[in-house]
């Protein structure tokens, strides 16, 4: 990275010698991140467990809304999407809603308001919206999903999780 002078503006050399301001990288960034919860989405959708877990660090911590209170590394959260997609009879519904990504260097974060549904194999029919914010760390050039949080908010009085909230 070259700077000069005090109003200068950070430049990165790319390795094919073009030059690329912070501006441009962090967009291309943002392009990236777009694209593998794009994939993610579909795969999610289409209930295909390798798809979506296919951009998660193997290292991954997971606050999820079902229990435990937390899950670590990639092997945790291929059983908790196996067990997730099989709990459902066809696809699942899967919206996201108020998206906003922001990046800096090697790491970024993205938080939006999801929407889950489709039939249980019991019959139950689930609609839910959740609060979801993802980590993402840039490994060996790839941007990979280190942290995911999901949560719903509860009614302070009955202490019961609020699940028919809606945005």
């Amino acid at each position: 990275m070259t700077t000069e002078g005090q109003n200068a503006i950070a430049v990165t050399t790319l390795k094919n010698g073009k030059e690329m301001t912070a501006a441009q990288s962090g967009a291309l960034d943002e392009v990236q991140i777009r694209a593998l919860i794009d994939e993610r989405v579909q795969a999610v959708r289409a209930k295909n467990v390798n798809g979506a877990l296919s951009s998660t660090a193997p290292d991954v911590l997971v606050f999820d809304v079902v229990n435990p209170l937390q899950a670590q590394g990639s092997a945790s959260s291929r059983q908790r999407t196996e067990a997730w997609f099989s709990s459902f009879l066809g696809p699942i519904g899967f919206e996201m809603r108020d998206l906003r990504i922001t990046t800096g260097g090697d790491v970024a974060f993205s938080h939006s308001l999801n929407r889950y549904s489709g039939t249980q194999t019991g019959g139950v029919e689930i609609d839910m919206w959740v609060r979801a914010t993802t980590c993402y760390r840039k490994i060996d050039g790839r941007w990979m999903i280190t942290h995911e949080h999901q949560s719903v908010p509860f009614d302070g009085e009955s202490g019961q999780a609020s699940l028919d909230l809606k945005p």
